[in-house]
Parts: structure tokens; sequence; C-alpha cells
């Protein structure tokens, strides 16, 4: 898996997404950087998005679609889009997942505005997560985080662990 930071103006949500560079053995999705708690949240997303398809147990007829109910925690397709790209101006942090993944993530580096290749190093400042946008969509209460540390990655990756348990 290879992680891309960059800006991303979308005028239309499903041209973007649709422009987006890639191809049948190259999983590419998009989300908005707020949402996302950093590398492991996504690494997760695509071992258990991953995972369901070997086994047959997907949701999704499209792995990229997967790896987006995963990272969001959830079944619906609707409500984890939430996570990905809107219209307007956006930090976002793109997956690129399978296949040629360094000819992808070139491609989709070049495709984002200021956008760059993450060889391994955490999402950079710009483009972390916003925590209380994140509690909010994952449903993350005080009492939880105190339980759990304050760890809100933490929460956050069980969240899409749940998601196999909920399936």
């Amino acid at each position: 898996m290879r992680l891309v930071a960059g800006t991303a103006d979308v005028s239309d949500v499903d041209e973007f997404v649709a422009a987006l560079p890639g191809d049948s053995e190259t999983a590419v999705q998009a989300f908005d950087a707020d949402y996302v708690t950093g590398r492991g949240h996504l690494a997760a997303a695509v071992e258990h998005a991953d995972r369901a398809f070997e086994r047959g147990e997907n949701v999704a007829s499209d792995r990229a679609v997967e790896i987006l109910l995963y990272a969001a925690g959830r079944r619906q397709i609707r409500e984890a889009l939430e996570m990905g790209v809107a219209a307007g101006e956006q930090d976002v942090v793109v997956v690129v997942a399978g296949g040629d993944e360094a000819d992808a993530a070139a491609a989709v580096a070049a495709f984002l505005d200021d956008g760059r290749v993450l060889d391994g190093e955490p999402l950079p400042g710009a483009v972390s997560g916003d925590r209380e946008t994140i509690r909010a969509f994952f449903d993350v209460s005080e009492g939880e985080l105190d339980a759990a540390a304050d760890d809100l990655p933490g929460v956050v990756r069980e969240r899409v662990a749940l998601l196999d348990v909920e399936k």
C-alpha cells in the first residue's frame, strides 16, 4: 500500500473519482484527510478489505469501495462516503493498493495539487485528521476515549476491525 497526500479542488465528486489515475489491478481510494487518523488506520482498512475479498466475504464488488467501507467502519456505502472527498477544496489522502503501486502513486501525486507520495512516513501535519471530526464520525465518546488512554487512532482501528464482526 502507498499513500499519497495533497490538496484537491473538487467541483464534481463523481468526475473527480472517475479521473483518479489507476487501473483494474490497483485500488485507488481518496479520503478527506480530516477523517483519517493516520497510516495505521488506512493500512488496517486495506488489510481487512483484502482479506474480505480473499474469503469471498466482501460487501462491495469494487476493492476501492471495500477499502472505503472498512476505513469508515460501516457496511453502508452511502454512510461511508462521508469520509470520501466532497465538493470544494480540501486536503486529501489517497490509498493506492495492489498492481503497480509505485507508478499509480506517482500518477495520483501528479494529479493532485501539491501531491506527494508518502513513502512510509506518517501523514504530514497538514493532512492529519481533525480530532473532533473523527470523534463525531466514529461516535467516540469521552468515556471510551478515557478507557483507551486517549488513543483515538487505536479506537478507530478497532472500529475497522469490528466491521468483520458486524458482517
